[in-house]
């Protein structure tokens, strides 16, 4: 079965939200507030991760709450790669985490372009009621290489990320706070929007208090980060055999996703590296990694394509389901730690005698095929 996954890029825009929501565009049940919200922004290559502390209370007067909206520009949706939120109740050591399904709203979006996701709650909020959600979402490709082109390969890499300094929400924010963590103590420059504040490689937007619905307030800042890969396309080769070990093959083509290289660069070859020829240590189960032996520079491309591969116990990997079915439980990912993938491709190649195989995915695919030849018979 092939189970690809497609990113597509996007011009960088910059956005301006500035003009408030009506609460009569929202539906009679969200008569929710944020009480305090606090958003921390991590900045990685070309990898964005948000998290966000929500606290939010049911004001309404009757209805219970059965969903929190969450708003995202078009920009973040066009380059959202994982949504995803837990509830928490509790203090302390008592906390405990609730995951909630996270899925894109019935609601059109909001006047100023704004999509808007729902974090469903199984217990309703009632009326009166608060409680904390916890939402982590990643963006990609959310960087701009500024300047864009360099001449020397000791050249510092310096791009911009543009955010906004306020919660975008369709609900109104008694309090909130901003703060974006860059890698490197190096802020070349950023936008000031009172109250701001820096300390080392992060800067901290807020308090801001009493904000309307659907308020944007832009900010950028320039940052230097290192050099960083991305994989174009990654094709993933899984042989499960009837017993022994499963053998995993990648084969990668990769680039570097920052500044281009105003001078010729030249690369031919990429090395094939076969790291884990065999992996009967109970470490590697759970982390797998590997080191490409030249790293990207400015220019770098990789061609042709190189190819990594290890084995996996089948005992650790393999199971058996009440109804006598067996499936195969694998981690989908790299073992490359803040590396993009644009397109990612699995095929499964199951044991003689097979039949009757199906898919189980935890995410949305824009494709997913399943070829019974691929069954050896």
């Amino acid at each position: 079965m092939t189970l690809p996954i497609r990113r597509t890029l996007a011009n960088p825009v910059v956005l301006l939200f500035l003009s408030a929501v009506s609460s009569s565009s929202l539906p009679p049940e969200d008569g929710i507030r944020v009480v305090s919200a606090e958003k921390q922004i991590h900045l990685t290559g070309p990898i964005a991760r948000v998290i966000l502390t929500l606290e939010v209370e049911n004001a309404a007067a009757t209805t219970d709450a059965s969903r929190v909206l969450l708003a995202f520009t078009p920009r973040e949706v066009e380059h959202l790669a994982f949504v995803g939120a837990t509830r928490v109740e509790g203090k302390h050591r008592k906390k405990a985490h609730e995951p909630l399904r996270v899925e894109p709203s019935d609601l059109p979006a909001t006047p100023n372009g704004a999509r808007l996701f729902s974090a469903l709650l199984s217990t309703h909020l009632k009326p009166g009621e608060a409680t904390t959600l916890e939402v982590l979402y990643v963006l990609t490709h959310v960087v701009d290489p500024y300047p864009a082109g360099v001449v020397s390969q000791s050249e510092s890499q310096l791009v911009y990320y543009h955010d906004s300094a306020v919660l975008l929400t369709p609900y109104h924010v008694l309090e909130q706070v901003t703060y974006i963590k860059m890698p490197s103590n190096r802020i070349e420059c950023s936008t000031t929007v009172d109250p701001t504040s820096r300390a080392g490689a992060e800067i901290k937007y807020g308090t801001y208090y009493n904000r309307m619905p659907i308020t944007y307030l832009p900010i950028s800042v320039r940052y230097e980060v290192g050099p960083f890969a991305v994989v174009e396309k990654l094709e993933r080769e899984v042989d499960i055999p009837r017993q022994g070990h499963i053998k995993v093959t990648d084969q990668y083509k990769m680039r570097h996703d920052g500044a281009w290289y105003k001078r010729i660069f030249s690369r031919p070859e990429c090395p094939r590296i076969w790291p884990f020829a065999n992996t009967l240590s109970s470490s590697i189960k759970d982390r797998l990694y590997f080191t490409l032996l030249q790293g990207p520079r400015y220019g770098w491309h990789c061609t042709p394509s190189f190819i990594a591969g290890y084995g996996l116990p089948l005992e650790d990997f393999l199971f058996e389901s009440v109804d006598g079915r067996r499936y195969i439980n694998l981690t989908f990912g790299i073992p490359q730690l803040d590396t993009v993938v644009d397109d990612f491709a699995t095929t499964v190649i199951l044991p003689e005698g097979s039949k009757n195989p199906q898919a189980v995915v935890h995410f949305p695919t824009k494709e997913q095929q399943i070829h019974t030849w691929k069954v050896f018979l």
